[in-house]
């Protein structure tokens, strides 16, 4: 690495580490994101009775604009696009079921070109909403990301037992145990292991997950021996774009929703990685969110959100450097034109993902419950906001179709225990710090200069142990 004042002085964010290091930091942010990715297309591509050349098309060119996302929010584009901090990107559940609604109702020329508005209405609201900062304090956001991690925690669940309940392994002692030596694994390695091979603890254990699972009969790479070695459909794949007007709409509700977990997520990135989040730097971030309805739109892909699980490496691994997110950014891209490496990813095992992917949404989870330690439970109504909000976010995760009855529109938002979480801590900290007839002053965030959020006290750079990177990670 190089040792000069500059690199030395400089931000753990914009620290570049040397470049064996940061495609073995960058692989590793793939393979953790890859599955939630690809996941979104094959669901979406299933329940609208697309073919399976035509899924594997909208693979493609997800992590196509999946990896152009990321390297315009690790690398940002003037002052326009781009939070540069390190945040990896892909496709969002928010906009699976409207998107299967609107496929059944008007066809897919539709779906593209509700996506297309949407994302030029995200581009056009994406400075106004920033300035809304000030209402996500650590209590608003504290909350969102514990609900955050542990909505996805069920997902980790289902990759180790498997999906499919008919499965004649599912849930087997066979799947059980090749998911526990993983987490056991990747415990030792954070527990003994110091320096750069203490900072890939989770690749490391994907690969020793996968060899094990080989001989258990785990594993199926198959399809990457058929997929093509390049391939990338071409815009506008459906045809010319329509727009009905309830399929605009409902597609930008769905872009509020984004915006909504994307501001909670950057915020938390931010507070971890000890440079705090200013509305400018939000308002670039979200355009870029913006921008990826309107690729999505063009590209026959989908709309991309920051990914949490990328979040919790950064604060398992403690490298912060937006370089090593960007260099992801360009390993997706190239999967994105390259369907036989995609496809051999994809192979990876359910339970070794999904072991992998429990530690890291634990992890998510806890750093909300630290953001909530920073605000004070006792004084007003803290309490109450954190707890309704709380529980009102848990409740699409803990009965599953509790909202089946209500329109789909209103299932956008109160159907994703994520966006419930985030819709009731923001009004309620509306309601009771932010009228006037409240009682209460607002919910102050930490002093940090030149950002309107809180910060954590307690960040600082970690000191580089033998050849590792220096960083500073909590979220």
């Amino acid at each position: 690495m190089d040792d000069s004042p500059q690199v030395r002085t400089a931000h753990p964010v914009d620290r570049r580490p040397p470049l064996g290091k940061l495609a073995v930091f960058g692989f590793q942010h793939v393979l953790i994101m890859y599955t939630g990715c690809v996941t979104v297309p094959l669901v979406f591509g299933a329940a609208a009775g697309l073919s399976t050349s035509t899924i594997g098309l909208l693979i493609n060119a997800d992590l196509l604009v999946a990896g152009l996302i990321t390297l315009i929010q690790s690398l940002g584009i003037g002052k326009v696009f781009g939070i540069r901090l390190p945040i990896v990107t892909g496709a969002t559940f928010a906009s699976v079921t409207p998107m299967i609604l609107i496929a059944g109702e008007y066809g897919m020329q539709a779906v593209y070109g509700s996506m297309l508005a949407a994302g030029i209405f995200g581009l056009l609201i994406a400075v106004p909403f920033a300035r809304l900062v000030r209402f996500f304090p650590p209590l608003v956001s504290g909350v969102v990301i514990t609900v955050v991690g542990l909505s996805l925690i069920g997902v980790a669940a289902g990759l180790i037992t498997g999906n499919d309940p008919e499965a004649a392994d599912h849930a087997s002692t066979t799947r059980l145990a090749l998911a526990a030596g993983v987490v056991l694994f990747i415990v030792l390695f954070a527990r003994f292991v110091r320096g750069f091979a203490g900072q890939i603890g989770v690749l490391i254990a994907l690969v020793v997950g996968t060899l094990v699972a080989i001989p258990l009969d785990l594993t199926d790479f198959s399809g990457a021996s058929g997929a093509d070695w390049v391939g990338l459909a071409a815009p506008f794949h459906f045809g010319a774009p329509q727009f009905p007007p309830s399929a605009v709409i409902s597609m930008c509700v769905v872009m509020l929703v984004i915006f909504t977990e994307s501001t909670a997520t950057m915020m938390a990135v931010g507070e971890s990685t000890g440079r705090p989040v200013t509305d400018k730097d939000l308002a670039r971030g979200l355009a870029a969110d913006g921008l990826s309805g309107v690729l999505g739109g063009t590209m026959n892909a989908f709309m991309d959100t920051v990914f949490t699980q990328n979040v919790g490496l950064i604060r398992l691994t403690k490298v912060s450097s937006r370089y090593v997110t960007a260099v992801a950014g360009g390993m997706l891209v190239v999967l994105g034109l390259i369907p036989r490496l995609g496809e051999l990813v994809a192979a990876l095992p359910g339970p070794v993902v999904g072991a992998a992917g429990l530690v890291l949404f634990a992890t998510v989870t806890m750093v909300g419950v630290n953001t909530l330690r920073r605000v004070d439970l006792d004084q007003g109504h803290n309490m109450t906001i954190a707890a309704v909000a709380l529980g009102v976010g848990l409740l699409p995760e803990v009965s599953e179709g509790i909202y089946d009855d209500f329109p789909s529109w209103a299932q956008i938002v109160v159907g994703s225990g994520i966006t419930s979480a985030a819709f009731a801590a923001f009004l309620l900290n509306l309601l009771f710090h932010h009228t006037s007839w409240s009682g209460e002053k607002p919910v102050p965030s930490e002093a940090v200069p030149g950002s309107p959020i809180a910060a954590a006290t307690d960040v600082a750079a970690v000191p580089a142990q033998a050849g590792a990177v220096k960083a500073s990670t909590t979220e």
